[in-house]
């Protein structure tokens, strides 16, 4: 009657997402033969640097794994164990480093098709609504990482890290706390190194890059941009990609006074979309189209002063905006009505402004209402308007006040 084999051996590569003993062999570098011999009832122990790596690999020691030492028991035998790295002030979970038990393979598939509904609830959700849950589920992401190895332990670790990155978005464009995004991007680049998706961390880079930007700190956002362009060159970056980051540097510059190498960096943008690439888009890149492109060129046209290119852009934009794109739109929008204003246009600017709550109060964004505050500044000479002061009351109307606190 033929025996079960190292059962042990077994399920630990299956529970790390390593289906068949050749992709196990893959990952150790060695022989199918040398796998099969594990996993057979006579394991025979493995030679030091490849038992250290399987160890390391499945995140059990060899004893757990089946092996019996040669020379009885073994002296060196030793579990691995979470780490956990110093608590913040912010109170969010580290992201471990070592696994302590077994998940099963399916865990990662699970972790991840939650991450990715999240991802879409976000176009959707309020912000105050959808931040806790994504909190919880990173939270939820770490505990699992102290509990899985190889495969799976990588696929968990980059869906904590697209996690960490959606919470920081919400933290930062819609809820207006950069001091938080920025710990909580420095999680999601932790989350990402354990997967090592360098592509991933060059979006989560990119994002931190924004918030020297916004208080005009121009070296030290370009100093960002640098890191993500260089982790953007590890991996296989898509066009999308790319052009997202010479977007993303754009609005830095715009930020920091320097419309004009934005513009240049737009144009560049522009040709690289153009141009395309045989590598896929990732799945969670999915904030950036041509359409939001022409958007960050609209503005950055408008700060220009290149008034009459900006509406034209933004115009167009606006016109192929799709339906689920209602924080964008109101972005648009809001730009269109700055526009209006510093044409002394006020009628104009305020239907687009007007247009613009109507959408806030569907979705709400802060970057959007932001761009409608800017706009009542600017109208600040026509205040007395019949115009300014339809604009001012559903501003300043219970609808929307209460909405802007309560998001």
């Amino acid at each position: 009657m033929p025996t079960a084999g190292n059962t042990r051996l077994k399920s630990a590569r299956v529970a790390a997402g390593y289906h068949s003993q050749q992709a196990l062999a893959d990952a150790l570098h060695v022989g199918v033969r040398q796998v099969r011999r594990w996993e057979s009832s006579t394991p025979p122990w493995p030679q030091p640097e490849v038992g250290h790596a399987l160890s390391r690999l499945l995140g059990q020691d060899l004893v757990s794994l089946g092996f019996t030492p040669p020379n009885g028991p073994d002296p060196d035998r030793t579990r691995h164990v979470a780490f956990a790295a110093p608590g913040t002030k912010s109170g969010l979970p580290s992201v471990p480093r070592r696994p302590a038990s077994l998940q099963p393979a399916t865990a990662a598939d699970d972790y991840t098709a939650i991450t990715r509904s999240h991802r879409r609830l976000y176009w959707s959700v309020a912000p105050a609504t959808l931040h806790p849950t994504t909190l919880a589920h990173a939270t939820l992401g770490c505990a699992l990482l102290t509990e899985a190895a190889g495969k799976t332990r990588q696929y968990i670790a980059a869906a904590l890290g697209e996690t960490w990155l959606l919470t920081a978005r919400i933290e930062f464009f819609d809820l207006r706390d950069a001091d938080r995004a920025q710990q909580t991007l420095v999680r999601a680049l932790q989350a990402a190194g354990e997967a090592d998706a360098p592509l991933l961390g060059a979006a989560i880079l990119a994002h931190s890059a924004f918030i020297p930007a916004w208080t005009g700190n121009r070296e030290a956002a370009l100093e960002r941009m640098t890191a993500a362009r260089t982790y953007a060159r590890r991996g296989p970056a898509c066009a999308n990609l790319l052009a997202w980051l010479d977007a993303v540097e754009a609005e830095c510059e715009t930020r920091c006074g320097q419309p004009r190498t934005a513009l240049q960096l737009i144009d560049h943008a522009e040709h690289v979309l153009s141009a395309g690439s045989s590598h896929t888009s990732p799945e969670w890149l999915d904030w950036f189209t041509p359409v939001r492109l022409a958007a960050f060129k609209g503005n950055t046209q408008l700060i220009a002063g290149h008034l009459p290119q900006a509406r034209q852009t933004l115009q167009q934009a606006l016109s192929t905006l799709s339906p689920t794109d209602d924080k964008q739109r109101t972005v648009v929008l809001g730009d269109l009505a700055a526009v209006e204003a510093m044409s002394g246009q006020p009628e104009q600017a305020c239907q687009y402004a007007l247009q613009a709550l109507d959408a806030l109060e569907c979705t709400w964004y802060a970057m959007g209402m932001d761009r409608i505050r800017e706009v009542r500044r600017l109208l600040t000479d026509h205040q007395h308007q019949p115009c300014v002061r339809e604009l001012d009351d559903r501003l300043y109307g219970w609808a929307t006040a209460i909405s802007a606190l309560s998001r």
